[in-house]
């Protein structure tokens, strides 16, 4: 869940397509395996990388890179995404077949799941037509050995004809053996791929594609398998192919026709399209099943657990599944509430005493009075503001998220919401976009990757804002804990708070339900396709791994982002603050050319001029209004909630401005950082200003009308 410095750093590779050596002697190597073996998990422990992992398919949608070495060699280590095959029916396979293909990696480690040892040999099978020189990794031998399976890996090994070695990723002592075995490899790399069989009718076509199609030998490929490939219909191959061997135009052509006329072919003998696919993929399986035989030594029932069976009957009973899940949601809320409150308040007295030290710093060295108010009361607080209001909650939100996501609990909340989702006409896959978006909106743009059908693609990045990201929390907590529960703190208060703002991400899960069934039915019409959703064995979470992984990886990555943004967000809101015209700061008249629009939704024009200069990023929307509520041009000294409150009220504010804060926070715009993402995503211009339009037309609808019915009512 969310952008992380080891995927979104300088080690990671956004399309596949680029390799970066650091010398011309690193072997590149190729990480590959099903969803969810422990496939990134290895790739980190090689190369001391964070490269985050989960427990659902598609988690790693672009290639990631990092560095290993051995007393031997030096090593480019590629994680390609996970993938149940190369057929290229999802994002995922398409971009593992393509590094494959095209960058033709020196060595291949594919990573098996021990438990299910004949499904991963699916995979295994089809990498060794293309790439000779493999691995077989067969991990998890622990959890395997908990369910009754025991892997007979010599034999296995005699049968592939490549090396075999079993680990247990979690554990460094056990990859020994396989750093052992690259180091051969790489000395004596195999050069002879292993072809599958294929049925007379296909061999027949495709030895006479193989004579038709234009020359590719500038792409090491085995030809008959290229020209299956095209006979099972993958469009995309055909443009990589092209690319790679550098057809011109009428090559393409060439090949298309080509591609027609033997298709064509096989039809009049009775083979359709589907039944290509279908032919090939039972050769695999057939394989896979002969080759696994004897090889996978069962006791008991094994497969999944009867614990696992007992905890799903809880997680995702039709009774219990959705109180469940709102009572973990809630319970996470409570805990970073009072863990929140309680850390707010110390960091915020700490960094403001670095704030009188940074004053004895601009004293000593005699700056002008202009120099020290625009960075120390411009700049520096609004960073002391951002950084007191956001840490906390994301030092405890992100951490417990994670044991969620490694304990294997988030695959069984997708599949609750699947049902939910597909009478939306959208993809159950959004609810794992939707728990990605929780830590970053752009994240979840990012991830919706992992839904297959572009069109309800499309539905979950326009919907995953209505999310509530972690740079929206703060403000949620704040502005709960002035109005409506108290700051006096202690547990009741808090588990107020939580149970109010659980409510308030059940409305936005609820608009999400409601606007991509909108859509679907206008904009994005079409059926719900089906998906493949593994559900991972429940697993102890790594406590120290996951600490360490979510501070570094999530808490410092988003604050980073922020802190980037407020520095120079606070200079500029100081000027705005400060900068005279006409007899009043320019802050000030913005905020009365807003006043109209804003008491119309319940709220003041320094508020909705809060919001659109909040716009790089949502955390520093409170820093804003306090900006424009005091006379002085500066925020105030401290973040404490309640000398807050009091200047809230003084300028007016009552719970009904204060509810209007909470839908609006909820419903508005995306940050830029989000829109950026969605531009990139989409590659269209049309769907990014839609994706700016649409929650802020329901936002202001909401105030509007939330504000006309209470006013209506005389509750205020």
């Amino acid at each position: 869940m969310g952008l992380t410095h080891g995927s979104t750093g300088k080690n990671a590779v956004d399309n596949g397509l680029h390799i970066h050596k650091r010398s011309p002697e690193d072997v590149v190597v190729a990480v590959a395996g099903n969803p969810n073996v422990g496939k990134s998990t290895i790739f980190n422990a090689l190369t001391g990388m964070h490269q985050h992992t989960g427990n659902w398919p598609g988690k790693t949608v672009s290639n990631a890179q990092g560095y290993f070495r051995t007393k031997k060699h030096s090593y480019v280590m590629v994680d390609i995404p996970g993938a149940y095959s190369l057929l290229a029916h999802s994002q995922e396979e398409e971009v593992a077949r393509d590094f494959l293909c095209f960058q033709r990696p020196a060595l291949c480690i594919v990573i098996c799941d021990a438990g299910c040892l004949q499904r991963s040999m699916n995979l295994t099978l089809q990498i060794l037509e293309i790439v000779p020189n493999v691995i077989v990794c067969v991990n998890l031998l622990d959890e395997a050995e908990l369910r009754g399976v025991r892997v007979d890996l010599e034999l296995l090994e005699k049968r592939l004809g490549v090396p075999v070695v079993g680990t247990v990723a979690r554990k460094k002592q056990s990859l020994k053996r396989l750093t052992a075995l690259m180091d051969a490899a790489a000395d004596h790399p195999r050069s002879v791929c292993s072809p599958l069989p294929c049925p007379n009718a296909l061999k027949t076509a495709a030895a006479w594609l193989e004579k038709a199609l234009p020359p590719t030998n500038a792409l090491p490929l085995c030809r008959e398998w290229l020209c299956l490939r095209f006979l099972e219909g993958e469009a995309s191959l055909v443009r990589q192919t092209a690319e790679a061997c550098g057809w011109s135009e009428a090559e393409i052509q060439q090949a298309k026709s080509s591609i027609a006329t033997a298709k064509e072919q096989l039809a009049r003998e009775g083979i359709s399209q589907n039944s290509i696919s279908d032919s090939m993929v039972a050769v695999v399986h057939e394989k896979a099943k002969k080759l696994t035989q004897g090889c996978i030594h069962q006791q008991g029932e094994g497969g999944y657990s009867r614990r696992d069976r007992k905890l799903d009957q809880f997680f995702t009973g039709r009774r219990t599944a959705f109180p469940i899940m709102l009572l973990l949601l809630a319970l996470l809320f409570w805990i970073t509430i009072s863990g929140a409150n309680l850390i707010s308040d110390s960091l915020s007295g700490l960094l403001l005493r670095g704030q009188d030290l940074l004053s004895l710093l601009f004293e000593h060295f005699h700056a002008p009075g202009w120099l020290h108010d625009a960075c120390v009361l411009g700049i520096y607080r609004t960073l002391a503001w951002v950084v007191s209001v956001m840490l906390p909650p994301m030092a405890i939100f992100f951490p417990l998220f994670t044991l969620l996501e490694d304990s294997g609990y988030l695959p069984r909340i997708a599949y609750n919401l699947d049902r939910p989702f597909e009478k939306c006409c959208a993809c159950g896959k959004q609810s794992l976009c939707m728990a990605m978006g929780l830590g970053c909106n752009a994240a979840g743009v990012v991830g919706c990757r992992i839904i297959d059908s572009p069109r309800e693609r499309l539905i979950a990045i326009l919907t995953n804002t209505f999310i509530p990201c972690n740079g929206r929390l703060p403000i949620l907590l704040s502005i709960l804990s002035m109005f409506f529960v108290g700051t006096e703190g202690g547990l009741l208060h808090s588990f107020i708070s939580a149970l109010i703002l659980t409510g308030l991400l059940v409305l936005s899960i609820a608009m999400t339900f409601l606007v991509s069934r909108l859509l679907s039915k206008t904009l994005l019409k079409g059926v719900p396709s089906s998906f493949t959703l593994e559900m991972p064995p429940y697993r102890k979470p790594q406590l120290g791994k996951v600490i360490v992984r979510s501070v570094y990886d999530r808490v410092l990555f988003v604050l980073g982002r922020a802190v980037a943004v407020a520095a120079p967000a606070g200079l500029v809101l100081w000027l705005c603050a400060n900068m005279d015209v006409q007899g009043s700061s320019l802050l000030s008249h913005c905020c009365r050319f807003f006043e109209d629009a804003g008491q119309l939704m319940g709220m003041d024009g320094a508020i909705l001029v809060a919001f659109l200069l909040g716009f790089p990023a949502s955390e520093i929307v409170l820093p804003i209004v306090m900006m424009a509520y005091l006379s002085t041009g500066m925020l105030m000294e401290t973040g404490a909630l309640n000398e807050m409150r009091q200047v809230l009220l003084s300028h007016g504010w009552t719970w009904l401005t204060a509810a209007n804060v909470l839908l609006f926070t909820l419903f508005h715009w995306p940050c830029s950082t989000t829109l950026l993402t969605i531009r990139k995503e989409t590659g269209s211009l049309k769907w990014t200003a839609l994706a700016f339009v649409l929650p802020t037309i329901i936002g202001i609808i909401f105030c509007i009308g939330f504000t006309a019915l209470i006013r209506l009512l005389g509750l205020v």
